[in-house]
């Protein structure tokens, strides 16, 4: 039989997670060393303000911020709306502008755990020659980008994209503490890519550097995510874009798109 773990365990693992000691978080916070002490070992009951308080100290994620009050005996203080449903209909048109904006060019909406939300039609070039069942939902892009029958064989730079990609994973994973992307995170690490070579000095980023049928393409990646979200599918969607990082791709996915 396992216990369940009250607020105050699970505001102390997050205040580990994030390398501080009591004494830190109590005066970051603004709140009282002994009080924190008392609701961290469960002597005494914190209001649902209090762990609010303490998880926006904490950079707690909203989903686990829900699950800190549910411990605490408190009700989830923020919703979660699926992205066909009324509430998020702004947000879904938004997102859709964007992914169709940035044609030619690939661009994905992934949650998470790194799964498929929704993509452009740019990024066929990633996926026409990759197994058909990695393309099953849910589809996790990190597996498409990594696993052998994958992206994996036309990645010019694997072990430098694997290096880059499982070191991104990783902290997600230690800052969120989330049990399925250590789980993701183990998986990939077990798929063959080699070991990556010494950073190159020169490189301000690592590239991604795809052989597609018409030419190799070179392409450089930024994330963006929505922001001042107040409901948790909100806060846990990124777009992940890519640009050509050299004028030879941007004009090869031109020529290709026309």
């Amino acid at each position: 039989m396992t216990t369940q773990a009250h607020a105050g365990d699970l505001l102390r693992e997050w205040r580990q997670r994030r390398r501080l000691s009591q004494l830190d978080l109590a005066i970051g916070a603004n709140v009282s060393s002994r009080h924190l002490s008392f609701v961290e070992t469960g002597r005494a009951k914190p209001s649902s303000e209090m762990i609010l308080h303490l998880a926006e100290y904490l950079d707690v994620p909203l989903r686990d911020r829900n699950a800190l009050l549910l411990a605490g005996g408190y009700a989830p203080a923020y919703p979660e709306h699926g992205l066909d449903e009324p509430e998020l209909k702004a947000v879904s048109h938004a997102l859709g502008r964007v992914l169709a904006g940035h044609e030619p060019y690939p661009a994905v909406v992934v949650n998470r755990w790194w799964e498929l939300v929704d993509a452009n039609t740019g990024i066929a070039q990633f996926t026409r020659h990759v197994s058909s069942k990695l393309l099953e939902p849910p589809v996790n892009v990190l597996r498409l980008s990594l696993h052998p029958d994958g992206m994996a064989p036309r990645i010019v730079n694997l072990p430098e994209w694997r290096a880059h990609l499982l070191a991104r994973l990783q902290r997600q994973a230690e800052a969120t503490g989330d049990e399925r992307l250590r789980a993701l995170h183990d998986e990939l690490g077990g798929y063959p890519g080699g070991e990556a070579p010494r950073p190159d000095r020169t490189e301000v980023v690592v590239p991604l550097r795809y052989r597609a049928d018409h030419a190799e393409l070179s392409f450089l990646s930024i994330t963006a995510v929505v922001g001042t979200p107040m409901d948790v599918t909100v806060e846990e969607l990124a777009i992940e874009s890519f640009y050509p990082a050299d004028d030879r791709t941007a004009a090869a996915l031109t020529a290709h798109a026309r």
